[in-house]
């Protein structure tokens, strides 16, 4: 992955489960590090993170306030620049659960960038709504082909559905305007 994205000129980065793992990716010198949602409550990989000082995506779903909260707060015990992503961690979600007004709740109340992370089945509209409440990233999930075996498949996108997404969000971002 990391010789075919040098390649291609991609940035790439994953989310570390745990120290090991964190201390392996280390290696490739990424730009950016990924705290998945299922390990906010791990202080101590949240510390070893936010000690490499490299803008950080921290993934909320499964999460309250409160734990957002002390993840945060080690985020900035560190000087460590973070964007939360608004997420829910049901596989495939249902369009009903997106809750995409939690983006305005996260930014207003940790006063920083908030991005949106989706696992909905097939579509990509709740992305482009995702953008147009002012979600500065957005992740998706890729696949080469959706019908594959694997619980992530149904919930991604195949590279026509990126390139699509990619073309609405930005003229989501064209027809806002700057006010």
């Amino acid at each position: 992955i990391d010789e075919y994205c040098l390649l291609k000129g991609i940035d790439w980065f994953a989310s570390a489960w745990d120290i090991d793992s964190q201390l392996f990716l280390n290696q490739y010198n990424f730009k950016y590090n990924k705290i998945a949602s299922a390990m906010l409550t791990n202080h101590e990989l949240i510390h070893l993170v936010a000690q490499e000082k490299k803008y950080t995506f921290i993934s909320t779903g499964m999460s309250t306030i409160e734990q957002i909260n002390s993840a945060v707060n080690i985020m900035k015990e560190h000087d460590c620049h973070f964007e939360l992503m608004h997420s829910n961690s049901s596989y495939p979600m249902k369009s009903e659960e997106a809750n995409l007004k939690c983006i305005e709740t996260l930014r207003n109340k940790f006063n920083c960038n908030v991005g949106y992370s989706g696992h909905e089945s097939g579509s990509y509209l709740i992305c482009v709504l995702a953008a147009s409440l002012g979600a500065t990233s957005i992740e998706r999930h890729i696949t080469l082909d959706r019908t594959m075996y694997g619980s992530d498949q149904s919930a991604s996108l195949e590279k026509s559905g990126l390139e699509r997404m990619i073309r609405d969000v930005r003229n989501v971002e064209k027809i806002l305007g700057d006010g």
